[in-house]
């Protein structure tokens, strides 16, 4: 996996692990990779994975089964969706706007672009 610098990594992990959820990869219920596992395949501290953990049990999205692992919460895919929309429609939607002000790009042009953007 290739790190932002612009991003804490056990950041990086939480979106790779909320994206995995989202796309199917994990299902709810289901066990994921240990810290140690997913550690190895990231080549990242242990630690590092751990404060990912942490922060996706904090928010509901993964759950710790003593002994046996982490495990997808019920509903974790909704959960994330609606974070990520939140996040979006905060952060990245305000910027979105500004840049297309300031390059004058109508509104028109960018529906037009939204409903071809898969015939490309």
């Amino acid at each position: 996996m290739d790190f932002k610098e612009s991003k804490p990594i056990y950041m990086q992990i939480v979106d790779r692990i909320c994206g995995e959820i989202i796309t199917g990869v994990f299902k709810e219920e289901e066990r994921i990779p240990s810290v140690r596992e997913y550690a190895a395949y990231l080549e990242v501290n242990a630690n590092t994975v751990v404060r990912s953990y942490d922060f996706l049990q904090n928010k509901d999205i993964i759950f710790n089964k003593r002994g046996i692992g982490y495990f997808v919460s019920q509903g974790a895919a909704d959960k994330i969706l609606i974070m990520r929309r939140e996040l979006f429609m905060k952060e990245q939607l305000n910027d979105f706007f500004n840049e297309i002000d300031m390059l004058k790009i109508s509104i028109d042009e960018i529906v037009e672009l939204y409903k071809n953007r898969n015939q490309q």
